[in-house]
């Protein structure tokens, strides 16, 4: 197992636990305990984890992993969801996507959509998001319109006054958002206030809003609210999701979509 792969696994035990001791890791990576007493020290370097006598725990409760140590967390859902979402949107549409890792799949699945190959253009992306649009700008036949800001390293999201400008000028067709919680009650959520804040004014500014989450998000909730589960169109999850928690989303007026 390379070292960044370890580091996923790593992190994602910690969100999960909260703490680890080097033992429990070592027999859970099946490595040696002296990898992952090396492994604890570099990611304290990074001020990704806190050292504690014989183990780690994360920073605190509302623990935010960056992006690009999320992408290995239920990838093959991710994946499904993607395709799904990107079969919602028409050729010739404006687009809006959020950061995150999913709505980086709904990017990649419309990226390679064998009906937007050509057009002027075949979609136009509005988005907050510098990988996305890294990973868009080289697809001619998208028109790719990214918001000014300030880019936060945890989500490569960009967010401010300045983001806040571009989106108050523009409309689109439909909003897809990355969300880190999804509720019935408490609606769709972020970790970050700022973040939330430049979602939810691309939710005021679409047609329809389409939430793309795996079934981990469903029934939890995060610091900082995007916007109404009344708010939202659609959701696209996984097929793991609890049966009644679907339920209670169609009652309250969602289409749901399971992959």
């Amino acid at each position: 197992m390379s070292r960044d792969a370890r580091w996923k696994a790593l992190l994602d035990l910690l969100v999960e636990r909260g703490r680890l001791d080097v033992e429990e890791a070592a027999g859970e990576l099946g490595v040696s305990a002296a990898t992952i007493r090396r492994d604890f020290d570099g990611l304290a370097e990074q001020q990704m984890l806190v050292r504690t006598r014989g183990g780690a725990v994360v920073h605190g409760v509302s623990y935010e992993l960056p992006l690009r140590y999320k992408t290995a967390r239920h990838a093959s859902e991710k994946q499904r969801i993607a395709k799904a979402v990107a079969d919602l949107v028409v050729p010739g549409e404006a687009v809006g996507l959020t950061g995150g890792t999913t709505t980086t799949e709904v990017a990649r699945a419309l990226a390679v959509r064998g009906d937007l190959t050509s057009g002027s253009p075949a979609l136009t992306i509005v988005t907050n998001a510098l990988n996305i649009a890294n990973e868009l700008a080289v697809r001619p036949q998208f028109k790719i319109v990214l918001t000014g800001g300030v880019a936060r390293a945890q989500s490569y999201e960009l967010v401010g006054p300045l983001a806040d400008g571009v989106l108050g000028q523009i409309t689109v067709d439909v909003a897809v958002l990355g969300v880190v919680a999804f509720d019935v009650t408490h609606g769709a959520a972020a970790h970050d206030e700022a973040e939330a804040a430049i979602n939810r004014l691309l939710c005021e500014r679409a047609e329809r809003v389409v939430v793309a989450a795996d079934s981990s998000k469903l029934g939890q909730r995060a610091f900082a609210r995007i916007c109404a589960a009344e708010a939202v169109d659609t959701l696209v999850t996984d097929t793991a999701a609890d049966t009644e928690t679907l339920r209670r989303f169609e009652e309250a007026g969602l289409r749901v979509v399971t992959v």
